[in-house]
């Protein structure tokens, strides 16, 4: 169980995180990382089996905890404003293979509005947020 969920946070990491996997490997701490997290919800799963819930229901529940604070994606949403509002820019960024590493320098440069706007899953959907990240952007690409 704790291999499989290893193997899924990675892979969640990779995909919705990359700016994490990104600081974990240059800091040679991808193992630590997800090992700590998977044996902070081994309990959650232990007490999951006892109560005979079947495997696939353990490991969405423990999936579920251990991606919470890594959620919503504020790289997924960088890509999704980048696609949607700069469509020239990101397929420039997407050509030239640079995509990822400049959505990171963009979400570095959103850091302060993300935080001051207390960027969450309540609220990931509030145009607000969405304007002054497309302004932000504008200013980073321009």
């Amino acid at each position: 169980m704790q291999q499989i969920l290893r193997e899924k946070l990675w892979t969640y990491i990779v995909q919705n995180n990359p700016d994490l996997m990104i600081r974990l490997q240059e800091t040679h701490g991808v193992t630590r990382y997800l090992e700590e997290k998977v044996n902070a919800v081994m309990p959650i799963a232990s007490e999951l089996l006892a109560e005979s819930k079947p495997q696939y229901v353990i490991e969405e529940l423990c999936m579920d905890t251990l991606t919470k604070e890594l959620r919503p994606s504020r790289f997924l949403y960088i890509r999704s404003v980048l696609e949607e509002e700069f469509v020239t820019d990101y397929e420039r960024l997407r050509q030239s293979g640079t995509l990822t590493y400049e959505i990171i320098n963009i979400m570095d440069a959103c850091k302060a509005i993300f935080d001051e706007l207390q960027f969450s899953s309540e609220n990931d959907d509030e145009r607000y947020i969405r304007y002054a990240i497309i302004g932000q952007v504008h200013d980073y690409l321009n």
